[in-house]
């Protein structure tokens, strides 16, 4: 397309115009509601160990975070891999709040040669443990066994003979509940799920489940538990990969048809006071890939969202909902982002109705089946995050990483100031908004010649960045020095090289990059 001159007003109105356009293109991440929770956490990593292999699964118990996967060393924070390592075979143990090492050091084999579930008793004295192993340290075991906390030690009583990979466990004072790919438990048979009491008898609880449980979340107060996997069928009625069980005999309460597509799997199960939270994984086309929100008192749906890309992990925390993905297109969801051919690996969400809230802390694939991040908890108000990744926020950092409640660190990139018009007497500037991974709400200060002339309050989202501009009226034929930075209110940016600009003596246009 050809550009003809324009006159000098006509040049200062078509730099207004464009301003005003692109105002008009940028969707702010949406305010939250009043009373709504914003998410507890910075999206500052905080120094944490990492793992030479994947992190499968994490539990929290009175001051200890504990995390199990397929590793067999762990390695200080910033250690590169193979440098300053540490055995630890599958499973490790940090202290939640500092991040340190503990000594508690069980060493899981055999088998498969990895630990899938972790799960604390409700009152934190006990640890069961799940997975694909044969021993733990010298002792025979058969993928679960059950330590104590307050020690460290390997429990007798609870050993169940399980005959294949234990994938969930969920736990009351009076009942422990594996899922996973075994058909029999202690001889006995046991589709995919079992029951037993806390020192390891089995109970007559019974589901016929005919494949793969991955998820399991108990609720004692309405004598159910939520189950989820790849399962098609429990007890020979359709329950595609979610049903609600009752938790003393394993019948089958309720189905949820029309909620999972085929193809699609339950990965994660959560629950807060009111509501249950699905994570989905599905492969192929017309699958769901999000999360779905749920009642507890009468199991009908509240939202479920159209993001695309596999969830791995729920956790409903303070009234926000985070999750463990590699989300691509959320375009369908409040707040959400356009498919870029980019993922975003953490979210936080309101549980009223799905919508993204600004807190994007992010990891890369990884290794394994590179999915990212694939385990959360929370403890002493620190959020752990476990996964196959090997970097997070763009530094390395392999299968574990933590965020804390504060203080920020992390100032926001400062933007390059560039001229976009001028005539005599009036310079135009302008320059494409910043963004930061916890605050959406940035202010920007202009400086002519080292004194402040303008501040400006903009939002912006990593995947939509308004262009900004401020027009200085200033004495014709002089030369001016401009700077600009930018504070999310905590953090503030260095200031930007300077631009300089001789103000012409009569009106110039100035050729630049469309405003888009």
């Amino acid at each position: 397309m050809r550009l003809r001159k324009l006159p000098p007003r006509a040049a200062t109105t078509a730099v207004a115009a464009a301003l005003l356009c692109s105002a008009a293109l940028f969707r702010p991440t949406p305010a939250l509601a009043a009373g709504e929770a914003g998410a507890a956490f910075t999206a500052d990593p905080l120094t944490t160990w990492q793992t030479n292999g994947i992190v499968w699964s994490m539990a929290y118990a009175r001051g200890v975070v504990y995390v199990g996967g397929t590793f067999d060393s762990v390695r200080p924070p910033g250690a590169e891999p193979g440098v300053q390592e540490v055995p630890r075979r599958n499973f490790a143990a940090f202290d939640a709040a500092t991040g340190a090492l503990l000594p508690c050091a069980q060493s899981f084999t055999g088998g498969a040669g990895t630990v899938r579930a972790l799960k604390a008793s409700p009152d934190g004295r006990v640890l069961y443990v799940g997975g694909s192993f044969s021993r733990v340290g010298p002792t025979g075991v058969a993928s679960a066994v059950a330590l104590n906390t307050a020690d460290c030690t390997l429990r007798k009583d609870f050993r169940p003979e399980v005959s294949a990979t234990v994938r969930a466990i969920d736990a009351t004072d009076r009942t422990v509940y594996l899922g996973g790919d075994f058909r029999r438990v202690d001889g006995q048979i046991r589709q995919h799920i079992a029951a037993f009491t806390p020192k390891g008898a089995l109970q007559t609880f019974r589901a016929d489940v005919d494949a793969s449980v991955r998820a399991l979340s108990v609720v004692p107060s309405r004598q159910k538990i939520y189950v989820g996997g790849d399962f098609e069928h429990v007890d020979g009625h359709r329950a595609r990969s979610l049903a609600a069980l009752n938790s003393t005999s394993g019948a089958l309460v309720r189905s949820y048809p029309g909620w999972l597509p085929p193809r699609s799997v339950v990965k994660s199960i959560a629950q807060d006071a009111t509501r249950f939270y699905v994570a989905a994984e599905g492969h192929g086309w017309g699958i769901f890939d999000g999360r779905i929100a749920g009642r507890l008192d009468d199991d009908s749906m509240v939202w479920k969202d159209d993001c695309l890309g596999a969830t791995q992990a729920v956790l409903p925390y303070r009234g926000v909902l985070y999750s463990a993905s590699h989300a691509h297109d959320c375009s369908k969801t409040p707040g959400g982002f356009p498919d870029r051919q980019d993922r975003q690996h953490l979210l936080a969400q309101s549980p009223q109705d799905s919508s993204i809230l600004h807190w994007f802390p992010d990891t890369n694939e990884g290794i394994g089946e590179q999915v990212g991040p694939r385990a959360l908890t929370v403890g002493r108000g620190v959020i752990w995050v476990g996964g196959e990744f090997t970097r997070v926020n763009g530094t390395p950092q392999q299968s574990l990483t933590r965020f804390g409640s504060g203080p920020d660190t992390e100032a926001p990139a400062v933007p390059a100031l560039s001229l976009a018009a001028q005539q005599s007497g009036q310079v135009t500037l302008r320059w494409k908004a910043s963004w930061d991974r916890d605050d959406a709400s940035l202010t920007y200060r202009l400086y002519r010649n080292d004194r402040l002339i303008s501040t400006q309050q903009q939002s912006s989202v990593y995947w939509d960045r308004p262009w900004m501009s401020f027009t200085d009226s200033v004495a014709a034929g002089t030369r001016q020095k401009y700077r600009i930075e930018v504070t999310d209110g905590t953090n503030t940016s260095m200031k930007s090289e300077p631009l300089q600009v001789t103000v012409p003596a009569r009106a110039t246009t100035v050729a630049s990059a469309p405003w888009t």
